[in-house]
């Protein structure tokens, strides 16, 4: 089988890389730059997209701009078209259910996959661990923890990677069950977690927000429910990282 990764430089996409190799498939990787296993083309132009899914048997799209993706979405199921090729789409829970603009875009990526024609899978992953540390780690020198009431489900990217990799190897699926991680935690109760891993204790302060996107958020609009397919804990994620810090002399 023949694979292309879009977005296969970033954080999810070199897990999903690993993924795939460790099922026995050597992946091509969409990149705007030459590198080791890069085929170069832009997803914005459409430039060197059609040699890039020359013989491809599946497209795992990860690429993001974080803005607005709908066009590069597009762009690529333009150039599948009639290919045959299986795409693979990784979307957010809660994109229908929380106001956001970004998140509108992904419904409308999800919309513009599903009626292409193009054979598909679409699932959609809670947020990861480290999104929530990065929030939390730029508030390492403040004197308190500023939190936002929110309920939500963080997951730990490699096991988001392997599910990738598995709905590659099947068949088209369409939209395929929610993936969340095991715990559901309020912002706070993560805050909390992060200062017991750093050996930090220091007031923890809840900012309420106005508008829909706080409200679902509040009410676990960006949360799939339990069980979810998640088994890495934030606490054992954080302990995992810092090991890794430590290690690496950070």
């Amino acid at each position: 089988m023949t694979i292309l990764v879009t977005g296969g430089t970033g954080r999810l996409g070199r897990h999903a890389v690993d993924a795939l190799r460790a099922r026995g498939h050597e992946p091509r990787i969409l990149s705007r730059r030459p590198g080791a296993d890069h085929i170069v083309a832009d997803l914005g132009t459409g430039e060197g997209l059609a040699a890039a899914l020359d013989g491809v048997d599946t497209v795992l799209h990860l690429a993001t701009t974080r803005s607005k993706d709908i066009g590069q979405t597009r762009m690529l199921l333009d150039a599948m078209a009639g290919t045959g090729a299986h795409l693979v789409f990784i979307s957010i829970v809660g994109v229908d259910r929380a106001p956001y603009a970004y998140y509108r875009d992904k419904v409308a990526s999800e919309e513009a996959i599903a009626a292409s024609g193009v054979p598909h899978t679409i699932i959609r992953v809670t947020q990861f661990h480290g999104f929530v540390s990065e929030f939390l780690d730029a508030q390492r020198r403040l004197p308190v923890t500023v939190v936002v009431p929110a309920t939500v489900q963080t997951i730990h990217m490699p096991e988001v990677a392997a599910r990738l990799a598995e709905l590659v190897d099947a068949r088209p699926a369409g939209r395929v069950a929610d993936l969340g991680g095991p715990e559901l935690l309020t912002l706070r109760e993560h805050a909390v977690q992060w200062q017991q891993a750093h050996g930090i204790r220091r007031p923890i302060w809840s900012l309420r927000l106005p508008g829909r996107f706080a409200r679902a958020a509040r009410e676990g609009g960006l949360t799939s429910g339990l069980p979810g397919g998640g088994r890495v804990t934030f606490r054992e994620y954080l302990a995992e990282e810092l090991g890794n810090r430590a290690t690496n002399g950070a």
